[in-house]
């Protein structure tokens, strides 16, 4: 693909200014834009040496079914899943990767990246009326106006219990408004190239125009495990969530795992180790699950599932797909 002579020019600046800023290593990101060539690499120069390394260098890249017809993994009700080596940056198993589908709560990945990257954990949230959920049967933690917890209790409350008003506290913290938190983690999502995927709320609930794919999860999950915050939370099995009131009184809430590899229900293939992860579930998503696990020497991988047809079905396909990282 050739550039236009308006960002061939801007990435020639970019380098003789590169070669200019004197010895040792400079690095000028770009954040990934799909409609700038030049956006999805990092020019960076050393010993006056200029190269420009790909936005995919590190990451797994796939552009369709991987050991699909293999027969060794049954995912025969599910529509998408994918299982990624981090440290080889390989693709063992992909089947409608790049399909657009409802996420569920598995969007709660996304919110929880963008609260990191715009907030800290210590920040303290004023819960508004903004944080009501409506949607019958959707999950809630109890919040109510005036209400006040930290970041850090609404993460777990939202990672661990998968709580949507939790959700919508953390957005409205973040960014005023839903609708532009919305916007935060569509933005984010580019950045890193999930291009796949278009989110307009924090939590999953069924939304037109809200959705992902197996490889965009990958790619959101992966850059979210990089705080540490995140990834202790999604290994713990319970949590005591302390807060309080408007009127400053003390209100609680237990806090349990909604993965069934951590509550011990359901059992990973010897020598893997499920590190932890996020479950999604609307009658529009079906059942949806993404894990970040260890092989016996410690190394890392994700695995997805979206849009299985039962529960329990939905493990078995994930064991089965864990499985083959031993072959």
């Amino acid at each position: 693909m050739k550039c236009t002579n308006k960002k061939l020019t801007i990435l020639l600046l970019v380098i003789v200014f590169s070669l200019f800023t004197g010895c040792g290593k400079t690095e000028i990101p770009f954040a990934y834009d799909p409609d700038y060539e030049v956006s999805s690499f990092r020019v960076s120069t050393e010993a006056s040496a200029p190269v420009a390394d790909a936005f995919a260098k590190d990451l797994c890249v796939v552009t369709g079914d991987i050991n699909v017809d293999v027969g060794t993994v049954d995912m025969s009700q599910a529509t998408a899943a994918g299982l990624f080596d981090l440290n080889n940056h390989e693709v063992l198993y992909a089947k409608n990767i790049h399909e657009r589908l409802h996420p569920a709560s598995l969007t709660k990945i996304m919110t929880a990246l963008v609260a990191l990257k715009y907030g800290k954990p210590e920040d303290r949230i004023t819960v508004t009326d903004g944080v009501y959920v409506n949607e019958s049967g959707a999950v809630k933690c109890g919040l109510e106006a005036g209400d006040q917890l930290t970041l850090n209790q609404a993460l777990h409350a939202l990672l661990m219990k998968s709580a949507n008003d939790a959700a919508n506290a953390i957005a409205i913290h973040i960014a005023g408004t839903v609708e532009d938190f919305a916007d935060l983690m569509n933005k984010e999502a580019m950045a890193i190239g999930a291009t796949n995927s278009h989110f307009v709320n924090p939590h999953g609930l069924t939304a037109e125009d809200h959705y992902v794919t197996a490889y965009d999860m990958y790619l959101m999950f992966q850059e979210a495990v990089k705080y540490e915050l995140i990834s202790e939370i999604i290994h713990k099995t319970s949590y005591e969530l302390v807060y309080t009131d408007k009127n400053g009184a003390q209100k609680s809430n237990s806090l349990n795992t909604t993965n069934l590899y951590l509550e011990g229900t359901q059992k990973a293939p010897d020598q893997i180790s499920v590190i932890g992860g996020k479950t999604g579930t609307t009658n529009a998503a079906r059942n949806c699950l993404v894990l970040l696990s260890k092989d016996i020497s410690g190394n890392p991988y994700i695995s997805v599932i979206l849009s299985s047809e039962e529960r329990g079905v939905m493990y078995t396909e994930m064991s089965d797909l864990l499985d083959e990282i031993q072959n």
